[in-house]
C-alpha cells in the first residue's frame, strides 16, 4: 500500500517548530495527511504540545489534514516505527524533552541508520518554500532509490537538479620521465576519468527520461565526495544522500560521508535508505 502520510516528531522547541513547518510544507506538495508525533514516557505530558503543533498546521495550512500521536517509549524507537509506514520522516537537528539530543553524536546515527523510509533532518538556515536546487550525492548505480528521490523533489518544488559524482584516484606508481606522450600510467588514469565521469550519465538516463521537466546538471570531481558535498550545500535548498548501511556487532552502521552531512551540512538532508 503506498504511504499516504508524512511523519514529524516534535517535543515543543523552536527547532521541532521549524522541522514542523518542513514536514507541513513537504506533506502539502504531496497532498497526502501529515501525521505529528510526540513520544513521552507519559501520554498525559503529550497533549499541550500535540495541541499547539496542531494548531499551527491549521492556521498555517488550513487545507491540510493533520494527524497527532504519542506513542510511549524512546524517540528513535518511536520515530523508527513511525517510519515504516511513511513517505517521509521528518526532524530537527536538536531538541530537548522526549528528543533531548535527537540528532547528536550515536542517537542520529541510530535513527538515520534505522529508519525504515527517507528521512529529512532539517538543518542549515534556509526556508522551506525557497526555490533553491536540489542537490544529489551519487555514488554510483547503486544510489538509485535517492537519485529516483532526488527527481521526485526536484519535480515537486519546480527546482533544477544538481548531480555531484566525486571519486578520489587509487595510487598510481610513478614512472620515470618518458618521451612517449602517455605512459601506461597516464592511460590508466584517463581511462578512470573517463569511467567515472559516465557514472552519472548512465545511472540517471531512465530518470531523466522519467522526469523530462526536470532540468540536471552533472559534475564528477575528484576530491572526497564528503568534502564536495559539504560545500555544495551551501546554495542547495536540500541534498539527498543514500544511507549504505553496513552491520557489525552494534547493529547498522552509516558512512562518513551520511555522517559528515548530518552533523555539517548548510541545507536539510534527506537520508534514503538504499536497498
Amino acid at each position: 500500500m503506498t504511504p499516504q502520510h508524512v511523519v514529524v516528531g516534535v517535543d515543543g522547541t523552536l527547532t521541532a517548530v521549524r522541522a514542523l513547518d518542513w514536514a507541513a510544507q513537504e506533506a502539502a506538495r504531496r497532498r497526502v495527511t501529515l501525521r505529528v508525533v510526540h513520544a513521552v514516557a507519559d501520554r498525559d505530558e503529550a497533549g499541550p504540545v500535540l495541541a499547539s503543533a496542531a494548531a499551527r498546521i491549521r492556521a498555517h495550512h488550513p487545507g491540510l489534514p493533520v494527524v497527532t500521536a504519542s506513542p510511549e517509549g524512546g524517540a528513535v524507537e518511536a520515530l523508527v516505527r513511525e517510519s515504516d509506514g511513511a513517505v517521509l520522516t521528518v526532524v530537527g537537528n536538536r531538541g530537548l524533552g522526549g528528543f533531548t539530543g535527537l540528532l547528536f553524536g550515536s542517537v542520529s546515527l541510530r535513527l538515520a541508520a534505522h529508519a525504515r523510509s527517507p528521512l529529512l533532518v532539517v538543518r542549515g538556515d534556509h526556508r522551506c518554500d525557497d526555490d533553491r536546487e536540489v542537490l544529489l550525492g551519487l555514488g554510483s548505480d547503486a544510489d538509485g532509490d535517492a537519485a529516483a528521490y532526488a527527481f521526485q523533489e526536484a519535480e515537486r518544488r519546480g527546482a533544477r537538479l544538481r548531480v555531484l559524482h566525486s571519486w578520489s584516484h587509487r595510487h598510481v606508481t610513478p614512472e620515470m620521465p618518458s618521451p612517449v606522450p602517455t605512459s601506461p600510467g597516464q592511460r590508466e588514469l584517463a581511462q578512470r576519468d573517463a569511467t567515472e565521469a559516465a557514472v552519472p550519465r548512465f545511472a540517471l538516463t531512465e530518470l531523466r527520461e522519467k522526469h523530462p521537466a526536470v532540468g540536471v546538471d552533472t559534475r564528477t570531481v575528484r576530491t572526497g565526495p564528503a568534502r564536495a558535498l559539504l560545500e555544495a550545500t551551501r546554495e542547495a535548498g536540500v541534498v539527498v544522500i543514500g544511507a549504505h548501511r553496513r552491520a557489525d556487532h552494534l547493529g547498522p552502521r552509516l558512512g562518513p560521508v551520511v555522517r559528515t552531512l548530518l552533523h555539517r551540512s548548510h541545507c536539510p538532508v534527506v537520508v534514503v535508505p538504499t536497498g
